[in-house]
């Protein structure tokens, strides 16, 4: 079962998240001789999501790359890693799609180096009795949504399908209770998070509950997008590199042994955050095939200039955003593609 709120609070006030930034790493007394300190803010609590990281800090995949990895966790008290980013503090960040270009059209000179999730876990929970499956399904409907991001989901949804963007938002936290209590026809979830929550207390997927993605609603977004200070990538080329070499090596080690990264992220890199290694255990499992394209040819982290410029520059559009610029202008297509011929 994932932490509640309360316990996951005070395991962040335990850990100093609300401190600017809090670096962790492999070695603790500075870098390494020869190796090049790199500095990430993770978008989230230090949870099985970082499975890639993990397992690559575990088995010395970063500095068999030349890279000395620090990190920092994030979290509901925690800065958004655009703000850290810009405020010089971390090298490398993790943020999700809207939240990237809003930061970008705000003036500040990010790019994206690549993307862990090609297929975005958000989407819809709801429940038998009035299930959420098809964009008109929302029309009229009372969502528990928790912010800004997933109203904006909700609202490009029905903009893409041509329909009245008419629903209701009701305030929401992390846990689906409120759902299971009939405060709203849907709930915004992951599904590699509260359907897992639902599982552990007994409802059956696809019988009880039902959940639909936004990439299946006609939305398409990337998850977990890393992007960088366009400067930082500039001068420190062979350290992005290194660390996607890295960050690609423990992802593969992922699929080969899912056991493991949950074992880490409960014991070691999340000990402090009340993980429980069943569900980190069945995060994992769902995680990884979205770490995978549904289109042929693409490797792990890579970004598809394509489907940013045609289907989620579109959504991005109906979302209200304008003026977008170039996709190169915000991506760097080639640093993915060179980590994978170093490997």
């Amino acid at each position: 079962m994932l932490p509640d709120r309360r316990r996951l609070l005070a395991a962040i006030a335990t850990t100093g998240l609300t401190a600017p930034l809090i670096l962790r790493g492999a070695a603790a007394q500075g870098t390494a001789q020869g190796l090049a300190k790199t500095r990430l803010q993770l978008g989230w609590i230090p949870n099985v999501q970082y499975a890639g990281e993990w397992v690559a800090l575990e088995k010395g995949l970063f500095r068999k790359h030349g890279v000395e990895l620090e990190w920092a966790p994030g979290g509901p008290n925690a800065p958004a890693a655009p703000v850290v980013l810009a405020a010089g503090r971390a090298d490398l960040g993790y943020t999700s799609w809207f939240p990237f270009l809003d930061a970008v059209t705000r003036g500040n000179d990010f790019v994206m180096v690549g993307v862990v999730f090609p297929k975005s876990p958000l989407g819809i929970v709801s429940l038998a009795k009035k299930p959420i499956r098809r964009p008109q399904d929302l029309v009229g409907a009372r969502i528990l949504a928790q912010g800004a991001p997933e109203k904006t989901a909700i609202d490009a949804t029905l903009a893409i399908a041509g329909l009245p963007v008419q629903w209701t938002q009701v305030p929401a936290g992390f846990s689906p209770e409120p759902l299971l209590s009939g405060q709203g026809d849907g709930y915004t979830a992951f599904s590699t998070n509260q359907v897992i929550t639902l599982e552990n207390m007994g409802l059956v997927r696809d019988k009880d509950f039902f959940f639909a993605s936004f990439d299946e609603l006609g939305f398409r977004t990337y998850g977990s997008v890393l992007a960088a200070p366009r400067a930082y990538v500039e001068r420190n080329r062979p350290a992005v590199v290194g660390y996607l070499r890295g960050l690609i090596g423990g992802m593969q080690e992922n699929e080969r042994d899912p056991s493991l990264a949950p074992r880490l992220a409960v014991q070691r890199y999340g000990v402090d955050f009340g993980l429980d290694l069943k569900q980190q255990t069945r995060q994992n499992a769902l995680q990884i095939p979205l770490t995978h394209y549904d289109e042929p040819g693409r490797p792990l982290l890579s970004l598809d200039r394509a489907l940013m410029a045609g289907v989620m520059y579109d959504g991005a559009r109906a979302a209200g955003r304008t003026n977008l610029p170039d996709v190169d202008r915000i991506a760097d297509f080639s640093l993915v593609a060179e980590a994978h011929q170093g490997l």
